[in-house]
């Protein structure tokens, strides 16, 4: 096998890797964009594809997931500006598992996930954003940073004001 082959081979058994590792938070990331399923897992693919030709860039200071997830908003907010974009219709719903415990229970959980998912998706992207980051994708305010080329003060104020706008929606101290 020549040396080319090797790295070829090495490179696509880090992908399939790092699919393995981030697929489903660069699905769900794109989602909280893009709000179709169709549309984020077409643009989840296309975020690998660029993983793949770039990955010789990577740093190795650099964390595999926040510049995945960089490339990932990236892709995400090319989406929107397209015409695409513009002419689909979508809804807006995160899905999730969660055990029963009884009907009535159940209904009413299902009810606040619907209701906290609205209102996280009727924010402007670029609170939207941070919400998702920080609260569904678990980073800390230094990674969101990074992957949105900000400073982190800027962070903070846009995760501020995105709370407080959550709390005037929902009419409550959810995130208090």
């Amino acid at each position: 096998m020549t040396k080319n082959a090797e790295q070829c081979a090495g490179k696509e058994r880090s992908i399939r890797d790092l699919v393995t590792a981030y697929g489903e938070d660069v699905k769900r990331l794109i989602y909280s964009y893009v709000k179709s399923w169709s549309a984020a897992e077409d643009l989840v693919q296309e975020v690998f594809i660029t993983v793949f030709q770039k990955m010789d860039t990577l740093e190795k200071e650099t964390s595999a997931k926040a510049w995945i997830l960089s490339i990932a908003a990236n892709k995400a907010k090319d989406y929107l500006r397209s015409w695409h974009y513009k002419k689909l219709l979508f809804t807006n719903t995160f899905s999730s598992n969660s055990k029963i415990e009884s009907p009535e229970h159940y209904l009413l959980k299902q009810q606040q996930k619907t209701e906290l998912s609205e209102a996280v998706f009727a924010l402007p992207v670029k609170y939207r954003e941070v919400i998702i980051f920080f609260y569904y994708q678990e980073l800390k305010i230094e990674e969101i940073s990074e992957i949105l080329e900000m400073n982190s003060s800027t962070i903070r104020t846009r995760l501020s004001r995105a709370r407080d706008l959550l709390n005037q929606k929902l009419g409550g101290d959810l995130y208090e």
